[in-house]
């Protein structure tokens, strides 16, 4: 049973655990991570935190001994790192713990089950040995779901017969890569899907370091049109690496098909430095601007929880300097309890957006992995906040889809709730699928108030399963024996 605190108002730690000074430094030694210092040419300097530096953060000293013990128990198992910009510039820390930057960045008790916080927060407390410690971390970590709707067994490519690490090939249209530069960020989302790839565990991280195979594959994959590069967040690489990666996209005849360059990053609210003052900022916009130039459509897919975090001037700089090159920025994020469950906010958000030149694209429904017990709601409630907050927007704004699971067969959309010859129903259709004939089908789940996610539905009208289920189980099958 997961704990039913909302806030750290309600929460006091047992008295079983040793909250002690020793406790709370051998935790904070367990997990060692540097403070990356990157050389900026004017501005701010770039300073990070990880769980190992949460205690100095100075914000944090108000809080009291057991909110900075819980947090340090989240963090040994989820990853934490966040920098001051964000502390600085977009948490008000008046409003802690409910202000939806520092839910979107800070370790929250209620990430964790009571049974797996109780677990660690004991072993921590009991200073038990570290072999003991971080095998207790590692099952707690196998049962968040570390890598959901199969993307290290059922997406991974082949080149001349060999598996190609780092790169993901799921709908026939879109790769994705993984550059091993980017498997970090300017700061962590608490929420993030891919919290897997920043725990220092190799088992549990997928990543590329080969241009070659990429621009290869590329080449022999002539369907492939759109290119997303991801992480992490390619945005924490200097431009000479990200260039490696994409110069010969504009140059080679081989990659004319790759129309489309997408770039995942949450840049544009963590560090909007990298676009205006870091040291190679100059250089990351031209090379944006020669892959326009090139005819290459360039998008940037800029991951946005609130709109809180477009208000800063340096964000907005940003923002400006990105499309003065011809790129294009379009938005997408998970709603989320506890940071933008409400339409007022959504609303607000894309209505800013729109103002700001940027394309609302996507609303996500919190995927199931990681932290999901503390950030996921009712699927009905996630399409009333959509519905909701785009009736407050002008047609422009009604460019963004969802709400949309990112499920093994594909991503599905919640269209709606309907009464079909007496039964209440989930209108669904798919957006994307493994099988392209799927997408644009409707079909039918029985209405569920409490369904998070595709599993927890079942098809209405009597029928024993989705119309996709046997095809889908069939190429899963296929998949299982070639790489056996």
């Amino acid at each position: 049973m997961v704990r039913s605190i909302d806030s750290y108002k309600d929460f006091s730690i047992s008295k079983d655990y040793d909250l002690s000074k020793k406790s709370l430094e051998k935790l904070s030694e367990t997990y060692k991570t540097d403070v990356l210092v990157p050389t900026q040419n004017g501005g701010e300097a770039f300073k990070v935190f990880t769980n190992r530096q949460i205690d100095k953060i100075p914000q944090i000293q108000s809080l009291s001994r057991d909110i900075r013990f819980a947090m340090k128990v989240v963090s040994s198992v989820l990853p934490f790192r966040v920098n001051e910009y964000v502390i600085n510039n977009l948490i008000d820390w008046s409003k802690v713990p409910d202000d939806p930057i520092f839910q979107l960045t800070f370790p929250q008790i209620g990430m964790l089950s009571s049974e797996h916080f109780d677990e660690i927060a004991t072993l921590i407390s009991k200073e038990s040995p570290a072999p003991v410690l971080n095998e207790a971390i590692k099952k707690v970590r196998g049962d968040l779901n570390p890598h959901p709707a199969g993307q290290m067994e059922l997406n991974v490519p082949a080149l001349d017969g060999e598996i190609l690490q780092g790169m993901q090939h799921k709908y026939k249209e879109t790769v994705l890569f993984f550059p091993s530069q980017g498997q970090t960020c300017h700061s962590y989302c608490t929420f993030c899907f891919r919290w897997a790839q920043f725990v220092g565990d190799k088992e549990l991280k997928f990543a590329s370091h080969e241009a070659k195979n990429l621009h290869e594959y590329l080449s022999q994959n002539t369907g492939v049109t759109d290119l997303l590069i991801t992480g992490g967040d390619p945005m924490v690489m200097k431009t000479k690496n990200l260039e490696e990666y994409l110069q010969p996209l504009a140059e080679d005849p081989r990659l004319e098909h790759v129309q489309t360059i997408r770039i995942g990053t949450k840049s544009l609210t963590f560090w909007p430095q990298r676009f205006v003052s870091d040291k190679d900022s100059d250089d990351l916009i031209r090379l944006l601007e020669r892959l326009v130039k090139s005819g290459k459509h360039v998008a940037l897919m800029a991951h946005y929880n609130h709109w809180h975090e477009m208000q800063t001037e340096i964000a907005r700089k940003a923002i400006n300097r990105v499309q003065e090159t011809g790129t294009i920025i379009r938005s997408q994020g998970p709603v989320l309890a506890h940071i933008n469950d409400h339409e007022d906010i959504w609303a607000q958000t894309w209505t800013t957006q729109v103002k700001l030149g940027i394309i609302p694209y996507y609303m996500f429904v919190e995927r199931d992995t990681g932290a999901r017990c503390y950030f996921e709601i009712p699927l009905v409630k996630a399409y009333e906040i959509y519905r909701k907050a785009l009736m407050q927007v002008s047609g422009l704004g009604r460019t963004v889809r969802g709400p949309s699971m990112s499920s093994e067969p594909g991503k599905i959309e919640v269209q709606g709730v309907s009464n079909i010859n007496g039964e209440k129903v989930f209108v669904l259709r798919f957006i994307q699928g493994r099988n392209p004939d799927w997408v644009q089908k409707p079909f039918f789940a029985k209405y569920d108030e409490n369904a998070k996610w595709l599993n927890d539905l079942t098809p209405a009208f009597g029928e024993q399963k989705f119309f996709f289920e046997d095809e889908f189980s069939a190429m899963k099958e296929s998949i299982s024996l070639k790489t056996v």
